[in-house]
């Protein structure tokens, strides 16, 4: 039996009609698409463009929350009081530092500020950006010098609802640290002045006069770590208080070698604060900071 085999022209054109026939349906297949695609950008296109498309309506209104208005506040706090607290001299923001985690399982926004201590202005100045910052309600805590502090920045601010004075001076109109302090009195040596009329306290004497029940190895750290009091600070007049216009807290500090306690339950009395006393040193919130948390979020329930 002899096997007829197809002739090679044969077989070329066969290739070249199955060949064509893909190309073809290549061809469509990649028409179809291609038509799709343009289809489906055209409808994207058409929505982007409509001026009541949700997409570009969300995307113009971030435009415009992203637009810069002054000074941006953090997220309003409807639920929970925003709490700033505010250090004293030779102290700097960290002193806060077994504070704060307590207010903030509590659920309050919490800042702690750092003054420059470098005159009463630029630090009421200072407090009064945290107070913009978080916005309202807000209570403003004050430790020492603090307290002068506060007492000026919340004066006719209207997100501050409350004042929790820590150990602290709450001066009234016109007074000044001056009043209340005596530097020439303080025991010898206890005030370092650099050239730049700064005055820190000496780090020998600190434990002793500042906090002499905070254990030694804290106290030596709060000795390294003080921040200096401009002495020109000490004869600056306070303004119009805050404190008469406000609900006030204070806690005395019955053992305190820096404010005579006896000062410290004047102001209060003045004040008709909410007080609580402890067998504390100055530097209270370090020694006692479940006291002293425990009494700012009393604050916060006492207003609302």
């Amino acid at each position: 039996m002899v096997t007829m085999l197809p002739d090679s022209n044969f077989l070329i054109r066969i290739v070249a009609i199955y060949t064509r026939s893909m190309q073809t349906t290549i061809e469509k297949k990649a028409v179809r698409l291609a038509a799709l695609s343009v289809g489906v950008w055209l409808m994207l296109i058409a929505g982007f463009v409509s001026p009541t498309h949700p997409t570009l309506a969300n995307a113009q209104q971030n435009k415009i929350l992203m637009q810069p208005q002054g000074v941006q506040s953090m997220a309003a706090n409807t639920t929970k009081m925003n709490i700033v607290l505010v250090h004293g001299a030779w102290a700097d923001a960290s002193s806060w530092s077994k504070v704060i985690p307590i207010l903030q399982k509590a659920g309050h926004r919490v800042i702690a500020v750092q003054l420059p201590l470098h005159s009463l202005a630029d630090d009421v100045a200072t407090v009064k950006r945290a107070i913009e910052l978080v916005g309202g309600p807000t209570i403003l805590v004050g430790h020492s010098y603090g307290g002068i502090v506060i007492t000026n920045a919340a004066y006719n601010n209207p997100n501050v609802k409350g004042l929790v004075y820590v150990a602290a001076f709450a001066p009234n109109d016109g007074q000044s640290l001056g009043n209340f302090v005596d530097v020439t009195k303080l025991p010898k040596n206890l005030l370092i002045i650099d050239s730049g009329g700064f005055a820190f306290i000496n780090p020998a004497m600190f434990a002793g006069a500042f906090a002499q029940d905070v254990n030694s190895t804290e106290a030596d750290i709060m000795a390294v770590v003080q921040k200096p009091l401009s002495t020109s600070i000490f004869a600056e007049k306070s303004g119009p208080p805050a404190w008469k216009q406000l609900p006030t807290w204070y806690q005395i500090s019955e053992n305190d070698h820096m404010i005579p306690p006896a000062v410290e339950h004047m102001f209060a009395k003045q004040m008709n604060a909410t007080t609580i006393s402890l067998p504390a040193s100055h530097a209270s919130y370090v020694s006692h900071p479940n006291e002293i948390a425990q009494l700012i979020l009393n604050a916060t329930k006492g207003i609302r």
